[in-house]
């Protein structure tokens, strides 16, 4: 039955199905990030983006009063309150514990009183309302800090891009490192496509001695790691002036993506029809003529779908960006590596650091969803023939 028109076989099916799965798994840790990017801190401390629309428990560190705001009752010092009045929070949270130690948040009940230093007194209600006593007068200039456990409703906010991308230092270095990103990826993604395309051209349709051994050496080249190569590599720059600049940089990722590129783009064009090649030789059309006016044209879904992954692989890309162009001033700082910066210096801002990382594959992301139909095309249309 399943060759019958009309009728999709299994095999069909189990590809389009293999399809969805890889692609929810590879767009699963992008959606969390976007979620993460709109919530606080303490949401993403205490649950997972999966539970971003439900309420969640949540520990929050708060302050009562000052004591410039005591009052002195039936000759006791008292500070009365609210925890979550100034708070950016839902008028009706209930707490379900509270503490005055950090290790031990949890120590106390609503309704029940604390013991602090010099004989001072604390109870704290459900609904945030606390009385703070003391026989003598309270001094300092900060309130008793108060660490409550509740529950919360979701909360989103727009804080975090205002804060990465709008304001303070992080604004200046994001966006520094956003155009040096930009520098790196669009001239490293169209030389190689450049290159590759006049030696597909001539591996696919001129004939010359060694021509198998040299197709056959560029497949083995897609099996090294360049790994292997970083060190020498960097060894050549330093020695001939490139070194840690953009030039060394573009270099270093045309000599590790042409390879692929070769190959991508040498599969496509040998598949293309030959009498066209061959009556434009008839009308004395020269190799160049053919290779500008009919191969490129007819190339286009091979050359974007190089072009996607180049520039998915170069704005991804730290390894290269780390040996071949981080310099001690981190003026040609990439995104990649301000992030790894933002990890190490800001430690616990894990929303900083989710925003930050959304907007670094924001780019790329809208670039293959943009190019996709060519990728398919191109994949599909330039397999080994």
């Amino acid at each position: 039955m399943d060759n019958i028109a009309g009728t999709k076989s299994s095999l069909t099916w189990a590809v389009h199905i293999s399809v969805a799965a890889l692609v929810a798994l590879w767009l699963f840790p992008t959606v969390g990030l976007f979620v993460s990017s709109f919530r606080t801190a303490d949401q993403i401390a205490t649950s997972g983006w999966w539970k971003a629309l439900f309420p969640t428990e949540q520990s929050l560190t708060l302050r009562t009063a000052d004591p410039d705001t005591q009052t002195l009752v039936d000759g006791v010092y008292v500070i009365e309150g609210n925890l979550f009045t100034g708070e950016d929070l839902s008028e009706d949270i209930d707490m379900s514990a509270w503490g005055t130690s950090s290790r031990d948040v949890g120590a106390y009940v609503p309704g029940d009183t604390a013991e602090l230093r010099d004989g001072e007194r604390i109870t704290v209600q459900a609904n945030g309302e606390y009385r703070l006593e003391s026989p003598v007068e309270m001094e300092g200039s900060r309130g008793q800090r108060i660490f409550v456990t509740a529950e919360l409703p979701p909360d989103f906010t727009l804080e975090n891009y205002q804060q990465v991308l709008f304001s303070g230092n992080a604004t200046d270095s994001m966006a520094k490192a956003f155009f040096n990103t930009l520098t790196v990826t669009i001239p490293a993604t169209i030389i190689p496509i450049v290159v590759a395309a006049f030696a597909a051209y001539a591996l696919a349709w001129m004939d010359f001695a060694g021509r198998a051994l040299l197709i056959a050496i560029i497949v083995g080249l897609l099996v090294v790691p360049l790994q292997l190569a970083l060190i020498p590599l960097l060894k050549l720059h330093l020695g001939i002036g490139i070194g840690k600049g953009y030039l060394g940089t573009w270099l270093a990722h045309t000599g590790f993506g042409l390879p692929l590129a070769i190959y991508l783009l040498r599969n496509y064009m040998v598949g293309l029809p030959r009498d066209i090649i061959e009556n434009a030789r008839v009308d004395g059309a020269t190799e160049f003529q053919i290779f500008t006016k009919i191969i490129l044209p007819l190339s286009f879904p091979a050359l974007a779908s190089f072009a996607i992954f180049q520039f998915l692989w170069t704005w991804n890309d730290l390894l290269v960006a780390k040996v071949f162009l981080i310099d001690a001033t981190g003026q040609t700082t990439v995104m990649t590596n301000q992030i790894v910066e933002l990890l190490g210096t800001r430690g616990g801002n894990w929303e900083i650091l989710a925003t930050a990382a959304f907007v670094s594959i924001a780019v790329p992301l809208l670039v293959f969803f943009a190019m996709q139909k060519y990728l398919v095309r191109g994949l599909l249309a330039g397999s080994v023939k």
